[in-house]
C-alpha cells in the first residue's frame, strides 16, 4: 500500500510539474516571448534617448527625417533611370523621364509647406503640448504590429472618405486637391506636393490616430514612419518587386500602380493603401499598359475634374 501511495504521490507532482512547464511554455510562445522581442530595443532607448523621445518635437522630426531620407533615394533613382536600364525597366513610364525642373518644382512646394505650415505647427505642439510619458515596458510584438495595422485601416477609411469628397464637390475640388494633380505620372516628390489644408488634414490624422487606437509610442512611431514609407511609395512611380502590392496577397493593397492609374483616372482608386473601400465603392480600377504610355510628359500639368 505504502509503494502504490508513493507511486500515486510521485505521479501527482509530475503531473503538477509538467503541466506548470506547459503552461510557462505557453506563456512564452503565446505573449510574453513577444514583449521580450522589443524590451531590449526599448530599454536602451527609455535609458540612452529618454530626453528625446519625450519631446513632443520627436514625433515631426522622425517623420520628416525619415519622408526627406526615401525622396531623396528616389530622386537619385529617377535621376539615374535613363542611362541605367536595370532601374528604368521598374519604372511605370519609362519612356518618360523625370526632369530637373519636375525636381526643382515639387522641392520647392515641398520645402514651403514645411516652412510655413509644419514648422509652425511644431514649434505649437513643443510650447503647449506635455512630454510624452514613455512606460517602462515596452509593446509586445503582436500589439507593435496589430497597432500600426489598425492605425493604417482608420487612416486608410478617413482619406477615402477625404479624398471622395473632394473629387465629387467641385469647389473642394478646384480649391484643395487639384493643386496635387498638376502631375498626372506622379514621382516620389509629388507625394507632399499639396495644398496646406491637405497637408494639414494628413498631418492630423496621423497624429490623432495612434492616440485613439490607444497605441504604445513605440508603436505610434513606428506608424508614422511606415505611413511615411508607403506614401511615398505610392508615388515613386515604380513597380519594384519588393514594393507592398506585390507582397501583400489577393490584390488588397493598391500601391503605386493604382495611385498612377488614379493620377490619370481621377474619378477612380480614392483609398491611398487598401482596396477594399474601392471595391465596396465601385471606384476600382486596375492599372493597364495603355496608361503607362499616356501622351503627357510627367511635368506637364493638367486639371482633372
Amino acid at each position: 500500500m505504502r509503494n502504490d501511495t508513493s507511486v500515486m504521490s510521485a505521479s501527482r507532482l509530475l503531473r503538477t510539474e509538467a503541466l506548470s512547464w506547459l503552461s510557462a511554455l505557453g506563456n512564452v510562445s503565446g505573449g510574453e516571448s513577444h514583449g521580450l522581442v522589443l524590451q531590449p530595443l526599448w530599454d536602451y532607448l527609455h535609458q540612452n534617448h529618454h530626453d528625446l523621445l519625450r519631446s513632443p518635437l520627436f514625433p515631426v522630426a522622425l517623420s520628416v527625417t525619415t519622408y526627406f531620407v526615401l525622396v531623396g533615394l528616389y530622386t537619385v533613382l529617377d535621376l539615374m533611370a535613363p542611362t541605367w536600364p536595370s532601374i528604368n525597366r521598374y519604372r511605370l513610364h519609362p519612356d518618360k523621364p523625370v526632369t530637373w525642373p519636375n525636381i526643382w518644382s515639387t522641392l520647392g512646394v515641398t520645402v514651403y509647406n514645411h516652412l510655413f505650415f509644419i514648422f509652425p505647427a511644431a514649434v505649437a505642439q513643443w510650447l503647449w503640448r506635455p512630454p510624452t510619458p514613455l512606460p517602462s515596458e515596452a509593446p509586445s510584438l503582436w500589439s507593435f504590429f496589430l497597432g500600426i495595422l489598425g492605425c493604417m485601416v482608420v487612416f486608410d477609411f478617413q482619406y477615402y472618405l477625404w479624398h471622395l469628397l473632394h473629387h465629387r464637390v467641385p469647389w473642394l475640388y478646384r480649391t484643395f486637391h487639384a493643386f496635387h494633380h498638376q502631375y498626372n505620372q506622379p514621382f516620389s516628390l509629388v507625394t507632399q506636393y499639396l495644398s496646406g489644408w491637405e497637408l494639414f488634414s494628413v498631418g492630423f490624422w496621423a497624429t490623432v490616430d495612434p492616440i485613439l487606437l490607444k497605441c504604445h509610442c513605440l508603436t505610434t512611431w513606428g506608424f508614422m514612419v511606415f505611413n511615411v514609407y508607403v506614401s511615398t511609395e505610392d508615388h515613386c512611380g515604380y513597380d519594384f518587386p519588393w514594393a507592398m502590392h506585390n507582397l501583400v496577397p489577393f490584390g488588397l493593397w493598391g500601391g503605386a500602380p493604382k495611385h498612377d492609374a488614379h493620377h490619370q483616372r481621377p474619378g477612380t482608386n480614392f483609398a491611398p493603401f487598401f482596396s477594399h473601400w474601392d471595391w465596396l465603392g465601385g471606384t476600382n480600377t486596375l492599372p493597364t499598359p495603355s496608361g503607362y504610355s499616356a501622351s503627357e510628359e510627367p511635368d506637364e500639368r493638367k486639371d482633372n475634374d
